[in-house]
């Protein structure tokens, strides 16, 4: 295997791509009792439309979310009770761009992870469960369409977007996943589960060969094809300015968006990462002269704050919380934007979060759930994130206040309310 030791950041890493095309990632922790396994799939929310054996398929939104449900189930039994026994604490997610399962173990690790490596890659499905599981999922789905913060998120993302399918939520909706079958569910595993298209990634006091000879013997002897994706031709202007809906709240909420430029898979996509999170903690963080202000004047509470995230083919900074009043906080933001881009940021005050954007980065190491997901999501965007020293090294405020000038701009915002319903 391949070790590459990262002295700024006092850690090592082995890397092996087995024959098989899966990429193995192994991190050596022998001072901790605790190990922790991550298997993903370069597979999320978004992929709904891929071309499978020569043929270009439309699958039903929120697929990938289904398959993750489905993917406990066994001939046996279900896997999540196997690995419980075990003293295992096993879970999976879906996010727009991955689909990971994990657990974390003192004891039992390698049979642990001999299930989590079968039950992965060898789908099992009937008809019958694909339906029972029909109703579980699409009582979630009315959950979450009766939470505020979700529909607000979600409005948001799709007065930001036209055609990306980043505007469709990973869940789907009831309709939709009412026309999943087992049949979809065997092209979706059969397009994405193959090991080519994964990484197994290893946190813990562990040995990184045995790991990798380990997954060599489970796994199957071949990975599949590249499979191309269709994400949507996203035009550059944003689908609504606004957008309003009366839900049983207390108080008005919202969220105003910037439809920034995304960056492609490679070097580039780290650096934008980090620039995006420090412009977001440079114009909105709780030391910011804005949040000081609105704080002050009741504009906004301790409920506000902000992001940058990315997701293929688009970026996007937002903000929001509680205000009662939504136009004046967007407009304030706007404002502090241009403000930024063309006073320039403060020497002292740019150091300062550039200091503490680096801490954060630092502790996320303390993780070891971070660690993984932070090197699978590299893996998959074709960068090394354990190179961020280098990346902060490079940016400079001159760039944060381009990044300001170059993407929040009032033709790309966006504005999402939720407030009370009137009796």
């Amino acid at each position: 295997m391949k070790q590459t030791f990262y002295e700024r950041i006092g850690e090592s890493v082995y890397w092996e791509v087995l024959p098989n095309g899966l990429q193995v990632c192994v991190v050596p922790k022998p001072e901790h009792a605790k190990k922790y396994a991550f298997f993903a799939t370069r597979y999320g929310g978004m992929d709904t439309r891929f071309c499978l054996d020569g043929k270009w398929l439309d699958t039903p939104a929120g697929i990938a979310h289904y398959l993750e449900h489905k993917m406990f189930d066994t001939k046996e039994g279900n896997a999540l009770q196997e690995l419980a026994k075990n003293g295992a604490e096993p879970n999976a997610f879906t996010s727009n761009a991955m689909t990971g399962y994990y657990f974390d173990s003192t004891e039992h690790f390698e049979e642990n992870l001999e299930i989590l490596l079968s039950f992965v890659s060898i789908p099992y499905f009937t008809e019958e469960s694909v339906a029972k599981e029909q109703g579980i999922i699409g009582q979630e789905i009315r959950m979450i369409e009766d939470n505020p913060d979700w529909q607000l998120y979600t409005r948001m993302m799709q007065a930001l977007y036209q055609k990306s399918t980043a505007r469709t939520s990973i869940a789907g909706t009831v309709e939709s996943i009412s026309h999943i079958t087992a049949e979809t569910l065997y092209d979706c595993h059969k397009a994405f589960y193959t090991p080519s298209n994964m990484i197994l990634t290893v946190v813990g006091n562990v040995d990184p060969v045995h790991v990798a000879d380990l997954a060599r013997r489970i796994l199957p002897r071949e990975g599949g094809p590249a499979i191309p994706r269709d994400y949507g031709q996203e035009p550059a202007q944003v689908a609504a300015k606004e957008t309003r809906m009366a839900m049983e709240v207390s108080a008005p909420q919202f969220l105003t968006a910037y439809k920034c430029a995304p960056a492609a898979d490679g070097e580039d996509y780290l650096r934008t990462a980090v620039l995006g999170d420090m412009a977001c903690d440079i114009l909105l963080g709780d030391s910011s002269p804005l949040y000081q202000r609105l704080y002050e004047e009741g504009v906004i509470n301790t409920s506000f704050g902000g992001a940058f995230e990315m997701m293929p083919g688009v970026a996007y900074l937002y903000a929001g919380g509680d205000s009662k009043d939504a136009r004046r906080a967007a407009a304030e933001i706007q404002r502090e934007a241009e403000r930024l881009a063309a006073e320039g940021i403060d020497e002292d005050y740019y150091q300062r979060v550039r200091r503490a954007s680096f801490g954060s980065n630092l502790r996320g190491l303390n993780s070891f759930e971070n660690i993984a997901v932070t090197l699978t999501e590299g893996y998959f965007h074709g960068y090394d994130p354990f190179r961020f020293p280098q990346v902060f090294d490079s940016i400079t405020k001159e760039d944060v206040a381009a990044f300001l000038r170059r993407n929040l701009t009032a033709e790309r915002a966006v504005l999402s309310e939720i407030v009370p319903r009137e009796n």
